[in-house]
């Protein structure tokens, strides 16, 4: 079968097409004829063997935690029912980028009929992400929500989320293009962070008050000046860091302005909702609530194009891998 493998850890230019044997279903595993592989900015940041929290794969590995497609054979030991369907399937930290991946029957996770896979997929990853950091964050209707990177696959969610749940929303993105998206999701303001007065055009449009919840998926110097605008009584959550570099607020800074910060060691805590929350991601999809943006798709052998288009900040949306 085709898979794309890195052959050691570096830029996008690792990843190679090659050829691997076909994936044999074991004891309580299923093989998925993959049509869409998911991608985040974390696995760009293995491939490049700079991530800090996970265990670092051996060499050479296939990438990609996250596919769709159809079940076409099981292993000993899960129902026979599972054959044919369509699933969202976790394969682990690796394994995706390929025609074929295994995954344990618990990991899998039915699409509902007249769903996309390519849909189908970026609600269950992006989508209960933006869930569960929308009800650990308890935005409430007027509040003033601040979504970093809000043209990116989690962002764009979260600025539907905070609108469905009656809050005002300031979107943050770098570049016009992404700033227009913004704007067509329905935020109340969008800002480019990349200007030095970005945060002053935040306190204008909250009346000098700052944002009540901020969502910072970015970290590094814009995750630093987004706290300082965070209005007394906020939340800040933290849940990504494509800077580089998560933000960290001392414990006494926190107090002395009354924010409650939302450190990113939330995430270690949404496994076990994750089925719950894409579940409900569905639902609001399926009532026209929110709509996943899958910014740009690439063919398997193009992958290195893809993980490209995420480090350099080119991507809108969902980054998906059509096979």
């Amino acid at each position: 079968m085709r898979v794309v493998q890195a052959l050691r850890f570096g830029g996008p230019e690792v990843l190679v097409p090659g050829e691997a044997p076909d994936p044999v279903a074991g004891a309580g595993q299923v093989v998925v004829d993959v049509a869409v592989a998911g991608m985040t900015f974390v696995e760009t940041q293995i491939r490049r063997g700079v991530d800090k929290w996970h265990t670092r794969p051996s060499l050479p590995y296939v990438p990609g935690g996250l596919v769709a497609g159809r079940v076409s054979s099981v292993g000993a030991r899960v129902d026979p029912a599972w054959l044919g369907r369509r699933v969202i399937a976790g394969t682990g930290e690796a394994g995706g980028f390929a025609e074929r991946a295994v995954a344990k029957v618990e990991e899998l996770f039915p699409v509902p009929d007249g769903l996309g896979l390519p849909e189908a997929i970026a609600l269950h990853s992006d989508g209960s992400t933006a869930q569960g950091l929308t009800e650990t964050a308890r935005i409430g209707p007027g509040d003033w929500v601040l979504v970093e990177a809000a043209a990116g696959g989690v962002g764009s969610l979260l600025v539907q989320l905070a609108r469905a749940a009656g809050a005002r929303v300031l979107g943050a993105a770098r570049g016009a293009r992404k700033l227009d998206l913004i704007r067509e999701l329905g935020a109340d303001a969008a800002v480019d962070y990349s200007e030095p007065a970005w945060t002053k055009r935040v306190l204008e449009a909250t009346d000098g008050a700052g944002p009540d919840v901020v969502f910072d998926g970015v970290g590094g110097r814009i995750g630093r000046a987004a706290f300082e605008v965070t209005a007394r009584g906020g939340r800040f959550s933290v849940h990504g860091a494509s800077s580089g570099e998560v933000t960290l607020i001392d414990s006494a800074d926190a107090r002395s302005r009354g924010v409650d910060v939302i450190g990113i060691e939330q995430l270690f805590d949404f496994r076990p909702n994750v089925a719950r929350w894409a579940e409900q991601m569905m639902s609001q999809a399926a009532a026209g609530l929110v709509r996943p943006v899958i910014g740009q798709t690439f063919p398997l052998e193009r992958a290195a194009e893809a993980h490209a288009a995420i480090e350099n900040r080119t991507a809108i949306g969902k980054t998906l891998l059509i096979i």
